[in-house]
């Protein structure tokens, strides 16, 4: 029984390596999100009075800062065999990856905005993150890094 849960297509996709490595990446990308959010929330545009406009903003620099450090490290280690079909510019390329988490970054911000309603945003946070991870792999394995 386990073989067959471990031989389902989506079982087997998740453990191919560069996914594990994309995850690697993600989870650090995650701390400097938290960490970002944390000091905006708190520290950085506490003078903000709403609620809502505080975690906007805050929102916008963690992502802002996660995607910056993901793209990076992706670059150099996740999709490094790859190097001889990324020639493009750097910048150029980083362009290319926020036009492609797109789409990952708005369901990650519209869920958590939506789950921040009911539970603490740190989490809401989290667990938006993780949703929208596989969204963010797609888009860049058959895009940014082909």
């Amino acid at each position: 029984m386990i073989q067959d849960i471990l031989q389902h297509p989506s079982i087997r996709w998740v453990r191919q390596h560069r996914f594990l490595k994309f995850g690697s990446v993600g989870l650090s990308g995650v701390l400097v999100n938290l960490t970002v959010l944390y000091l905006g929330q708190e520290y950085i545009f506490r003078m903000v009075d709403s609620v809502d406009a505080r975690l906007n903003f805050s929102l916008s620099l963690a992502i802002f800062f996660a995607t910056i450090s993901n793209f990076s490290l992706n670059r150099i280690w996740t999709w490094a065999d790859r190097k001889e079909k990324i020639q493009r510019k750097y910048f150029l390329q980083l362009a290319q990856y926020f036009v492609a988490c797109w789409i990952a970054i708005a369901v990650q911000f519209f869920l958590t905005k939506l789950l921040a309603a009911h539970w603490y945003y740190l989490f809401a946070n989290l667990l938006a993150i993780v949703l929208s991870s596989v969204i963010n792999f797609l888009v860049n394995d058959a895009w940014t890094f082909k």
